[in-house]
């Protein structure tokens, strides 16, 4: 899909790619080739896309880390990762499909990597023993021993998949409202975007913050951080509020300086939770290799340079975190790490992100406008979408108003839980089989006299056993959260 016109401006950006996506389509390709296009759409954009090409596309490939959307449009998943034997893994079906078919291929892998290191324990011990390449079967044992040595290795390597440590760190804050405000209402250019806001944040509170493009997410964002006035009523602070931004313009980047100064601009180290840590280690850290640190800036990635950002922010104790689009250009691992850091924060958290997964997993609220000035509260995402569906907004008795205390998250199951829910009892008799004919072959007694066949043979049923018992306790998992 190639770029539209160039425009200035972040808006300018996310209308570029409504752009591109319809001349695109509209030229009726054979096949359309998608690089990351749910980047700046909004969720309602993301959602007319995924109709669109279900609907429309004679075929598509499509680069992603939106899960919900791969979810959703997805027939066919390729996953690149060196962790496969082929740098390639392939499923059938569905992300969620994917997800559990990899988990299931990565266990089968484990499985035979430790049968493969008991094997060349064997080999290593029979070599210290003094083999001697006297006989044809020594020499040809000598040299698959190496073989296997260097498998071993190899394996092991390919498994050390890094993932970015991302660790945001609370001011430890004792008060109980961080942030207040009350009867917020701001207008930009004659246009009411919010109308008698009401919005408590305490510790503990994650408010995911939804909307249309243009209905004023990021001008709520800057009046709560105080960088824009209201037009009327107050926003009300904690004395000393330590308040952490991300901005999704990336400001405070300059593309020539190089990546060791825009981690650790004072020298050749940052201190982070009380100690010192190397500009080398603290790089290591967000996926960054040394012999990028000379590198400027603007030669790097989105998603590089949004790890950067993400960096600076860590090193700053916060009382509340305000992110804007925090998510764009991430790969899915660093947006799961991501996830567990900003659920584990204990302060303040105000999000606007179009990752409808990372909506439903660490908001405690949803806070919708609607571009008109009207604001409502979701207790989830999903609860959000139902009503956006059937066209029915929530009440506007209390609107915006986070609660007091972090309020237990919905037990409803989203949609992706609910495609593994109702798909479980399935599983769960495939595994049973798989489990029946891996007892089978380690019962076979052609096999008896050979140890590394056994051997192989009983890793295998120890592993489907583990997946049905994996499998019960999911059940289990998910048949509670619907109680």
């Amino acid at each position: 899909m190639s770029a539209a016109p160039r425009l200035p401006g972040v808006a300018s950006r996310k209308a570029r790619k409504r752009l591109a996506i319809a001349r695109e389509l509209a030229a009726a390709p054979d096949i359309l080739l998608m690089d990351e296009p749910t980047n700046h759409l909004d969720v309602a954009g993301i959602l007319w896309l995924e109709d669109v090409l279900t609907e429309r596309a004679r075929a598509f490939v499509v680069v992603s880390h939106d899960r919900y959307f791969l979810e959703h449009v997805a027939t066919r998943m390729l996953e690149l990762n060196r962790v496969y034997p082929a740098g390639l893994f392939e499923s059938e079906g569905s992300y969620s499909r994917f997800l559990a078919r990899r988990d299931e291929a990565l266990r089968e892998q484990a499985a035979y990597q430790d049968s493969l290191a008991n094997t060349v324990r064997r080999e290593i011990e029979w070599l210290r023993r003094g083999a001697k390449a006297r006989s044809t079967k020594a020499k040809g044992r000598i040299k698959e021993a190496g073989r296997l040595i260097e498998e071993l290795e190899d394996n092991r390597a390919r498994g050390l998949t890094a993932t970015a440590g991302i660790d945001f760190t609370s001011a430890q804050r004792r008060t109980r409202r961080l942030l207040v405000a009350r009867g917020l209402t701001k207008s930009l250019g004659g246009r009411p975007l919010v109308t008698g806001l009401d919005l408590v944040i305490t510790p503990g509170t994650r408010v995911g913050l939804i909307g249309p493009n243009g209905s004023g997410k990021t001008t709520l964002l800057n009046v709560l951080a105080d960088e824009l006035a209201p037009d009327a009523g107050v926003v009300e602070r904690a004395d000393g509020l330590r308040l952490v931004r991300f901005t999704q313009e990336r400001a405070g980047l300059e593309p020539a300086q190089s990546l060791r100064r825009a981690l650790a601009p004072e020298g050749d180290a940052v201190v982070w939770q009380g100690r010192s840590i190397h500009v080398a280690s603290w790089a290591k850290r967000f996926l960054f290799r040394p012999e990028q640190l000379e590198v400027p800036v603007g030669r790097l990635s989105g998603g590089e340079q949004a790890r950067i950002l993400i960096a600076r922010l860590m090193r700053e104790p916060a009382d509340v975190l305000i992110l804007d689009e925090p998510t764009n250009d991430l790969d899915i691992p660093t947006l799961e790490v991501l996830e567990d850091s900003l659920a584990e924060f204990d302060g303040g958290l105000v999000l606007v992100t179009h990752d409808r997964f990372m909506l439903e997993r660490v908001s405690t609220v949803i806070l919708a406008l609607d571009g008109k000035g009207g604001t409502a509260t979701f207790a989830d995402y999903a609860q959000w979408e139902a009503a956006r569906e059937a066209g029915e907004p929530a009440p506007r008795k209390t609107p915006g108003r986070a609660p007091e205390r972090e309020r237990p998250r919905s037990r409803r199951l989203g949609y992706v839980e609910q495609r593994e829910w109702d798909g479980m009892e399935q599983a769960i008799l495939d595994a049973e089989l798989a489990v029946e004919a891996c007892r089978r072959a380690a019962d076979d007694p052609t096999i008896a006299s050979d140890p590394t066949a056994l051997q192989t043979r009983y890793a295998a049923l120890e592993a489907a056993q583990a997946e049905v018992d994996r499998l019960y306790a999911r059940w289990a998992e998910l048949e509670a959260k619907q109680a």
